[in-house]
Formats: structure tokens, sequence, C-alpha cells
């Protein structure tokens, strides 16, 4: 038996805190719909702790396959979560900050007329940064990659009757879209190169055909840094950045200061194998 079987439990909770509150929150009240939206990013987080106890006595970590989701030819995508120290410290991280976060922005956003959807876009948030952050291929971590992006747009624009709020949200859609173009030519790449997305098999086949400095190497690891330069805000697509402060104060904590942000720097690292191969793209890095 997987040892690691409850961890989808941890996108279950958000999951189910959206949809009751997207289904029943005008009517449930403000106190019911904060109950719903903190109660799923808590157990989320019981959740994550569960799978870091699990991980000490299990280090070697494991995988949790959920469906096969795309089958085309050679190419083999899973549904499927990978549990190692680095994606475990980011699921503590994602939800013990996104829990705190929820429950400060209960107060926050108390009387405001569109409160019920304002939790259902914070839980959609945590789920789709999990998604990011337990994928075992990149074509998942993509997803999630949107899906944050697409909160980002939602939360940062919230209260859009104010232009410049509208305005800001599409600024940090469209700066993103750029960086992301750049990272669907990397996964094209990768794909192509290793006939495959998934890490397990990227990572071993690149050190076995390549040499450090490899152009090929170098090509991947830049194309997949200007994607973590628009969604972590690094130069030159940082622009969307100070404008985004526009969003209600919990967003910029929970996307622009805790999670989001991280999300290109935790991309890189758990790519490490490639830009381990290309001493160029780490000295562009730093």
């Amino acid at each position: 038996m997987n040892a690691f079987g409850f961890v989808p439990l941890i996108l279950i909770f958000p999951i189910l805190g959206l949809l009751i509150n997207l289904a029943f929150g005008n009517k449930l009240g403000e106190k019911w719909v904060g109950i719903f939206a903190c109660g799923a990013a808590a157990a989320s987080f019981t959740v994550a702790v569960g799978i870091l106890v699990t991980l000490l006595r299990v280090p070697e970590g494991g995988e949790v396959l959920l469906w096969e989701w795309l089958r085309i030819g050679t190419l083999e995508v899973p549904i499927a979560l990978k549990i190692d120290a680095l994606s475990t410290t980011m699921s503590l991280v994602v939800t013990g900050v996104g829990m705190l976060i929820h429950i400060y922005a209960v107060g926050y956003m108390h009387g405001d007329p569109r409160f019920p959807r304002f939790f259902v876009y914070l839980n959609l948030f945590l789920a789709a940064m999990l998604v990011l952050v337990l994928a075992n291929n990149y074509l998942l971590l993509f997803v999630g990659w949107e899906l944050v992006g697409l909160c980002s747009y939602l939360l940062i624009g919230f209260w859009f009757e104010n232009l410049k709020n509208a305005e800001a949200a599409k600024k940090a859609f469209v700066v993103n879209r750029v960086g992301d173009f750049a990272f669907i030519l990397g996964i094209i790449l990768i794909f192509w190169t290793f006939g495959s997305l998934r890490y397990a098999e990227v990572f071993p086949k690149a050190e076995d055909m390549f040499r450090t400095g490899a152009p090929v190497a170098t090509a991947i690891t830049l194309l997949l840094f200007i994607g973590a330069t628009g969604k972590s805000a690094q130069i030159p697509l940082f622009v969307w950045l100070p404008d985004a402060m526009a969003g209600p104060t919990p967003v910029s904590a929970l996307i622009h200061a805790a999670t989001m942000v991280t999300a290109g720097v935790y991309m890189i690292a758990r790519s490490e194998p490639l830009y381990n191969l290309a001493p160029l793209t780490q000295a562009i890095v730093a």
C-alpha cells in the first residue's frame, strides 16, 4: 500500500471549500463562508503536516497516480503527485501561510458585497498552487502555473469598479503571458529532446545525454527561466508587480509576498539537474 495514498486530500479540501461557497455562499452568510474557506485551508495544512511526518518515515518519498491524463503517440502525461523534500516544504509554506491569510481575510473583507466570491478565489488559488508544487511532470506543473495566473488576475482586479484595479489585473495577465510563452517553448523542447515530460524520466536522460554547457540544455533552461521571470516578477518582466497592489491586502500577502512569486524559484529548484548542465543560464539567473 502506498504510504502517501492520503496526499490527494490536500487538493480535495480547498476544491470542496470553493465548491460549497460557489454554490451556497450567498445564502450562508459571512460567518459560514469564512468557516468553510478557512476550514478547507486548515485541513490542507493538516494534510501537509501528515505528508512531512510520513516523509520522515519514508525518506525516499514517492508518487501518487490519480489517473492517466494524456496518451498521444509517445507522449504520456499522468495526473500524478510527487512527494519529496522540496514539494513537501513548498506544500507546508503554501498551506500554512495560506491558512493564516484566509483567517486574516475574514476580518479584512467583512462587509464586502462580494465576500463569498473572494473566498472562492482564495481557495481556488490554494488548490492551483498545490497542483503546481506537487505535479510530477512539466505539463501538470504548467496547468497549476496557469491557474495561479488566472487567480492572480481575478484577485488583483477584485474591486474592478475602479478602472485602475482592472487595468492592473490586465497588465499582470498580459506580462505573465509573455513569460508563459517562453515557458511553453521550453516544455516543447523538453519533450522534443527527451520524449517525456516526467521529471523522473527527463532528469536522468539529461545527465546521460549532455555534457555541461550543451546548447540544448542552455536553451531549455533559458526558456524556463523567462517563464520564471514573469511569474516571480524578475527583470525584465517585473513591471506588473507594483500595480498589483491594487487588489485587497490579503491578496498581496498571499500571491505577491508568500506563494505565487516563489513559483518561479520552485520551478528552477525542481529543474536543478537541467540547470546543473547550463552554467551560462546559472550566471544569467545569478
